[in-house]
């Protein structure tokens, strides 16, 4: 992986991509959102992540975000999600795509170089250091416009899964810590 991609320092401010794996729309439905959603509170309260801005989208999540070991929390979470949304899938009577996100997952799983069983996850979270407000500003409007240019929403604020709702000033999903 390229020095220009990896969390060195621990309380520096990156912006955060995770991707699914060939970028299926996993993220449709709601259970498997509360699962990211509840996880990234864990990872709040015991792993020192620290949240400035975040947004699911159906098949990757943006995360500003610091902790003293970023890469482990990232590793960490990533895993703990890939099994709890398996779970979620293989649980879900109503999944009407269940056999091809499983198919999907085992694909992925043994094609990659780790040669898993199932892999939710694309290798990788490709974070950016954000060293000045010029770029945290960009950064923070890129990633609450998402669902507005996606066709999901008119306004940021009216996505469920975003911190644009915290930032208009409604109550949003996950504690934040503003940039100041």
């Amino acid at each position: 992986m390229s020095e220009k991609y990896k969390a060195k320092g621990a309380h520096e401010i990156y912006f955060v991509t995770l991707s699914v794996v060939q970028w299926a729309d996993v993220f449709t439905r709601r259970d498997y959102n509360e699962i990211l959603c509840d996880s990234l509170a864990y990872c709040q309260s015991q792993k020192g992540l620290t949240l400035y801005a975040w947004c699911i989208m159906t098949n990757h999540l943006h995360l500003i975000c610091s902790a003293p070991y970023l890469p482990d929390v990232i590793r960490d979470f990533k895993k703990y999600t890939a099994k709890e949304i398996l779970r979620a899938v293989q649980d879900t009577p109503l999944e009407s795509r269940k056999s091809w996100l499983l198919w999907l997952f085992k694909s992925a799983g043994e094609s990659s170089a780790k040669n898993e069983v199932f892999k939710l996850w694309q290798t990788g979270y490709h974070p950016i250091l954000l060293d000045s407000n010029t770029k945290i500003d960009q950064r923070l409007d890129y990633l609450h416009q998402n669902p507005v240019k996606a066709g999901f929403v008119e306004e940021p604020e009216d996505w469920l899964y975003s911190s644009a709702r915290d930032y208009a000033g409604r109550a949003g999903r996950l504690k934040l810590t503003f940039i100041e």
